[in-house]
């Protein structure tokens, strides 16, 4: 039996949507990104549900694109790209404007892709040996939709850094940056994820939850739509370039890659 991609489980009101492709380090692919939209879209129209939990199982939160879906990024015809762009949009932007809180519980690296994915949850817990980063350059290709987000978090001098680096940093660091909420240990992370969400629960309306994250996200930011629309163009028209082309095919024949 093939085991689900994504698991989807809600006990005291708090549901919890799990990543299960350890196997692939919890890689994201299509099908993935679309299975977890629809599990927040889910949780979201759940009367049983007030806060949400999402986590992945294994090592790794989550490393990106797998090498399948990038050797397929370099076939795709630019409307094709185009619509890839706009699945992982929705994924994000589904749950950006979800009208219920969603707590990240990261336990292993989260990068490119997967670094994006948790950086816009409403609150990030993190263990201090995971890493973090949007290594999109190194590949030749652009963080494009998370940039949007991630402007919204940091400092438009700390979002250089990051994001024309692609270098790798540490839970303590995205922390400094305000990219993440806190830094649990291992033995502990389960259960303050858990209290964490319990207090919201049931010390907080779910109306005022859901008026406050619109007033700290969509209200405050009317353009976000627009440079997402732009985002979504730029991520197609750069996977189209001989850049990208080399980098991932570089990436895939574990090939150092002379810019």
């Amino acid at each position: 039996m093939v085991e689900p991609l994504v698991l989807y489980s809600v006990s005291e009101r708090i549901a919890t949507i799990a990543i299960n492709r350890p196997e692939k380090r919890n890689a994201l692919n299509p099908d993935l990104i679309q299975q977890l939209t629809d599990s927040f879209i889910k949780a979201s129209e759940d009367n049983d549900v007030k806060v949400i939990i999402l986590k992945a199982n294994g090592a790794v939160f989550s490393a990106g694109a797998d090498l399948a879906y990038l050797q397929q990024l370099q076939l795709n015809t630019y409307e094709e790209n185009l619509a890839d762009s706009e699945n992982l949009k929705r994924l994000f932007t589904t749950i950006y404007y979800l009208p219920k809180v969603v707590i990240a519980q990261v336990e292993g690296h989260a990068i490119a892709g997967g670094c994006g994915l948790a950086t816009v949850c409403d609150i990030i817990f993190s263990v201090p040996e995971a890493s973090f980063g949007y290594t999109e350059v190194k590949l030749g290709f652009v963080p494009a939709i998370v940039a949007c987000f991630l402007l919204r978090k940091t400092s438009e001098t700390i979002a250089k850094k990051i994001l024309l680096t692609g270098s790798l940093f540490s839970a303590q660091e995205a922390l400094n940056y305000g990219l993440i909420t806190f830094v649990t240990n291992k033995e502990e992370i389960s259960h303050k994820v858990k209290d964490f969400a319990l207090d919201l629960c049931n010390e907080a309306s779910a109306n005022s939850l859901m008026v406050t994250k619109q007033l700290i996200g969509p209200t405050t930011n009317p353009l976000l739509e627009k440079s997402l629309a732009m985002a979504v163009q730029i991520n197609a028209r750069v996977r189209d370039t001989e850049d990208f082309k080399k980098g991932i095919a570089a990436f895939i024949n574990k090939e150092k890659i002379k810019w």
